[in-house]
């Protein structure tokens, strides 16, 4: 006020008479606001602000308010900086259980930080010091009541510590935390709060590393993001030298406290050192190719210098630090993993003494949901005696009879029609509303042709025929049906022929190459009319070709449902390696890797991936030491068997980034064609197709925000080519990541805002919606084994064969020989059941981690409240059209609505929710 005072007194008040004494009032009221604390406010502000304060009467009087701003400069300057305090606080996550080491390591750290072994802040400035030229700092501060507060239960605790700075240090941008202390921690984030400018918000969600692991503070910057030559001149060190630091060497074995992102092929799967039955090729690399994982460094196995040894469970795979579980999702994650365990145990054990392993009824099969797996089997206590871990196996035993950890939970499939799977029409129902809605494509040449080649794999003519369907398409012709795009097909002829030789010789492991013809009802519902079973060669009693139709008597009824489970086995495989494995796991992981290695954290592309790639790295990890490696749950519980993966190579040769989007991927199958007087311009060819409709919807809503998002930092074409992180991001995703398919011309450019539109929209589908439409219900389709058998273990017979009779006789009972064992089938199920389910700390789309702070830009804060909105618009329209009985393939008697695209869900298996990323 005394500064106020002081200019009303000064020659401004002397020109008052120009324009007027109450103009001068106004004015310097704002001006005494402005210097009550102009050591706060850096010089070059103060001038800007001194002159904007002066706008409203620059007009009256030019040189009079000239007058104003440059006495008012003089008065406010300071020319020496003065020091002055801020505070930080800090938001550190607990862990809610700890084991006997961390909570020893705690209580040391809580001693050693009385003594100075504490953990140290420093403050970067955006400006570049003019005298030293390097960045401004602040002077180091330590972290208050650590040795307090560590003791304290809650899941997070604030911590503070004030920070010294001088009155010239403008705005902080970033803030290096060294960790002195014996034990890691993880920062939520620290917001520092003192400076004119208001609160700054550093969002970290990072482990922090003690320095006896690694030497380097941990830098972290502010949520304001910058494209590369936008950077403040103080934060270009920084972002370059943390980028380098996460790219690392290349070189030498991770470490799990490390934070470095590089690329290897799948050379890990097998495991050499243990004999030849499991050994496996490398994936990656012109034999055989395969997007790229993250490099581990492993040093070689003993019998195969181009194979990487094996971690082999518990111990942890390396993944960075940052990729790892947070507790609760750890937590989770291991409880579906005992539960698996306990689910197995006890079968195995039935297992190792019984030599019968069928089911013996349909009601064997119910009792695993109503009675669970040990009392249905009958366990008596003598038996347990005999058993290893009594005490275990008693307890759970014990648990089992009120219902516990060995009753499987019914499958949704069975919550409306327990029949429901024996039906055709809810058969091909699945075929566009089931747990792979992605594999119809609409037929467009009858009988199908194979693109195998001839000369490798031989003649491969179709066995159909006009005369085998025609009586199924109301009166039409083939011809007609043709034309009018009423017939699709399902086709794993040319995936599966050139496998089965190698599979069929398998022990308990019989499979065909199908193909199964659908029509399109006038009612809309899809209904399956022929089914080709194909092998390479006849075996001894059996034909090459062989087409099932539907049933005339009770005897080829039973035949129809063994074709059918055929195309189910068929259809887990291809759903289980090639759309969910390979098109949404391992083809997204080079684009996370390069994202983590040439984005900045600053980067406004970085801030808007973040969240779409949580987790994802660990998972595929985990994938790769417990489910896709030799012998591991896929190889036992799906029908390839042994060469699963290699299946899953194969596909990837036709696997196209430019046809992974929704849109693309409809009109690819040809169930859609391009139609700007539509609704999301396309026109579905079948227009109840649950999976498509509401795909489109949140495909959509993708779209328009991410198109939001890129042309606000993007205004400029010409600034997508000039950004070197941006490019070298797509660049190596591509050359590297996908550097067997890097000279393919589909890929798309980079060049301007549609191009990166459409990059990052195909990229979050593939992450979030498309996950989820492949992966959540498997345990509510694929928990009832004859709903979706993963593997079959006999042919179909014919009037030929030796157990044609047998079958004859007793075809339900040949129907459950066919399926996979009771060991086979609760071990599938118990892993599918951790597959489906969704953890506690599950971020769903539209949701996002500290709402508020993960930008400083307002504008793309209210853009994503808008696309939060339209994704719950998108939900209510999903629910309504569960209700609208008009629309057969998700609303009738007997018939589950679809939800698997439903965005929002609780924990557990919901068989609904959409995830941001790939996360399970």
């Amino acid at each position: 006020m005394a500064l106020s005072k002081e200019i009303m007194g000064s020659s401004v008040m002397e020109k008052s008479s120009f324009f007027g004494l109450n103009a001068v009032k106004d004015c310097n009221q704002n001006l005494g606001r402005l210097c009550v604390n102009p050591v706060l406010i850096p010089i070059d502000q103060r001038r800007s602000r001194c002159r904007k304060l002066t706008k409203g009467v620059r007009t009256a009087a030019p040189m009079v308010v000239a007058a104003i701003s440059e006495d008012l400069v003089k008065l406010v300057r300071v020319e020496k900086p003065v020091t002055f305090k801020v505070r930080s606080v800090l938001t550190v996550r607990n862990k809610t259980k700890e084991d006997l080491t961390e909570t020893i390591y705690r209580k040391l750290d809580a001693f050693a930080d009385q003594i100075g072994r504490n953990v140290v802040l420093e403050l970067y400035s955006n400006d570049i010091d003019p005298k030293t030229r390097a960045p401004k700092k602040s002077q180091e501060a330590v972290l208050k009541d650590w040795s307090k507060k560590s003791n304290l239960k809650t899941e997070r605790v604030n911590y503070t510590a004030d920070i010294l700075v001088d009155s010239d240090f403008g705005v902080p941008g970033a803030i290096t935390i060294t960790n002195k202390h014996q034990k890691e921690f993880f920062l939520e984030s620290v917001t520092i709060e003192g400076f004119a400018c208001g609160p700054v918000h550093f969002p970290c969600n990072s482990w922090v590393q003690s320095t006896k692991d690694h030497s380097k503070p941990r830098v972290f910057f502010s949520n304001q993001p910058y494209l590369p030559h936008e950077t403040p001149a103080g934060l270009k060190y920084l972002r370059d030298q943390e980028l380098k630091d996460l790219r690392g060497d290349g070189e030498g074995v991770r470490k799990l406290s490390d934070r470095v992102y590089d690329y290897d092929v799948y050379n890990d799967l097998g495991n050499p050192d243990r004999g030849n039955e499991f050994v496996r090729p490398s994936l990656g690399g012109a034999k055989i190719p395969y997007p790229r994982r993250c490099r581990t460094g492993r040093v070689p196995s003993d019998t195969d210098i181009l194979a990487e040894s094996r971690v082999e469970k518990p111990l942890p795979m390396y993944v960075p630090r940052d990729e790892q579980f947070e507790e609760s999702k750890a937590n989770a994650f291991s409880t579906g993993r005992l539960k698996a365990v306990l689910h197995n145990l006890l079968p195995s054990m039935v297992a190792s003494i019984s030599k019968k392993h069928d089911f013996k009824g349909f009601s064997q099969i119910d009792s695993l949901y109503s009675k669970g797996v040990l009392l249905k089997l009958g366990f008596q206590d003598d038996l347990l005696k005999k058993l290893p871990l009594p005490n275990l196996v008693t307890r759970l035993h014990e648990s089992s009879r009120g219902g516990g950890l060995l009753k499987f939970d019914t499958p949704k499939i069975l919550s409306k029609d327990k029949f429901a799977w024996l039906r055709d029409d809810e058969f091909a129902r699945q075929a566009i509303a089931g747990v792979n809605p992605v594999s119809i494509e609409r037929l467009q040449v009858f009988p199908p042709v194979s693109r195998l080649d001839p000369e490798k794999y031989g003649s491969q003519e179709s066995a159909l025929q006009e005369k085998h369907i025609v009586g199924h398409l109301n009166g039409m012709t083939v011809q007609q049906a043709l034309e009018e795009n009423k017939l699709f097909i399902i086709d794993y002829h040319d995936i599966y022929l050139p496998f089965l030789d190698r599979i069929n010789a398998l022990d308990g492991r019989k499979a065909y190459a199908t193909r199964t013809i659908f029509y399109l009802t006038p009612a809309g519902t899809l209904m399956p009319v022929a089914i080709e079973l194909s092998l390479p060669h006849a075996l001894p009693g059996s034909e090459s070709k062989r087409v099932i139709t539907p049933p005339v008597d009770a005897t080829s009824n039973w035949l129809w449902q063994l074709a059918k489970a055929h195309v189910c086995s068929n259809d887990a495989g291809v759903h289980q390696l090639v759309h969910h494995w390979l098109r949404t796991h391992a083809s997204l992981e080079p684009f996370i890797l390069a994202a983590h290695r040439q984005l900045s954290s600053m980067h406004p592309i970085y801030k808007l991936l973040d969240p779409h790639m949580r987790y994802t790295l660990e998972i595929n990890a985990l994938a790769r030491q417990n489910l896709i490696n030799a012998d591991g749950v896929i190889e036992q519980c799906f029908t390839p068997g042994r060469y699963c993966m290699e299946i899953s190579a194969a596909a990837y040769k036709n696997w196209r980034f430019d046809q992974e989007g929704l849109p693309a991927d409809l009109i690819r199958r040809g169930v859609a064609v391009r139609d700007p007087s539509k609704p999301h311009g396309l026109k579905l060819l079948i227009e109840d197709y649950p999976y498509a409709t509401d795909g489109l919807m949140i495909w959509e809503a993708i779209q328009t925000w991410v198109r939001t998002y890129v042309n606000r930092y993007y205004p400029d074409s010409a600034q997508i080519c000039n950004d070197r992180e941006l490019q070298a991001w797509y660049a190596e995703s591509v050359n590297v990541g996908h550097a067997d398919l890097r000279h393919k011309d589909w890929w798309p450019t980079l060049a301007d805002a549609d191009d990166l539109t459409g990059i990052i929209t195909t990229i979050i589908w593939l992450a979030s919606a498309q996950h989820a439409a492949l992966n959540f219900g498997q345990y509510p389709y694929g928990g009832y084994i004859p709903n979706r058998p993963p593997l079959m273990r006999r042919l179909l017979p014919n009037e030929n064969d030796p157990e044609y009779l047998s079958f004859h006789d007793d075809p339900q009972k040949y129907f459950l020989s066919a399926l996979p064992s009771l060991l086979q089938s609760t071990k599938f199920m118990a892993v599918v059941d951790t597959l489906s389910t969704h953890s506690p700390d599950e971020e769903y789309i539209g949701e996002r981690q500290q709402t508020d702070t993960w930008t400083g830009d307002s504008e793309i804060v209210e853009a994503f409240y808008g696309f939060s909105a339209e994704i719950q618009r998108i939900e209510k329209e999903i629910e309504k059209r569960n209700c609208d009985a008009s629309l057969k393939n998700r609303c009738g008697a007997g018939v589950l609505p679809y939800e698997l695209l439903t965005p929002s869900s609780g924990p557990g298996v919901t068989c609904r929710g959409v995830p941001n990323s790939v996360s399970i």
